[in-house]
């Protein structure tokens, strides 16, 4: 399970999605979408695999699907998302 949380948390996209679903409230994947830049099929895509690696959870309304951070985490991976939420992405700049 911890591979698959890492694995999931490795992509910046997903990381981003996961800090702003931090604020403890539900979204639905077209804000997602909106805020990050990315399409509707792009964007569900993340949330599978967070899904999948036990990291949100869903609900469906209307038309809409709602995630928010899994509030049955353990303990231990609670404390491996807050440290990645922490963490600033950096982009190494290309040498020429």
């Amino acid at each position: 399970m911890i591979l698959a949380v890492l694995s999931a948390l490795a992509e910046p996209t997903r990381l981003e999605a996961m800090r702003l679903l931090a604020d403890g409230s539900t979204h639905c994947v077209c804000e997602l979408m909106q805020k990050l830049c990315a399409t509707q099929s792009r964007m569900s895509r993340h949330m599978r695999v967070l899904k999948q690696a036990g990291l949100v959870v869903d609900r469906r309304d209307a038309q809409w699907v709602r995630y928010r951070i899994n509030p049955e985490l353990p303990p231990s991976l609670a404390r491996l998302v807050e440290a990645a939420l922490e963490q600033q992405i950096v982009v190494a700049e290309p040498v020429a």
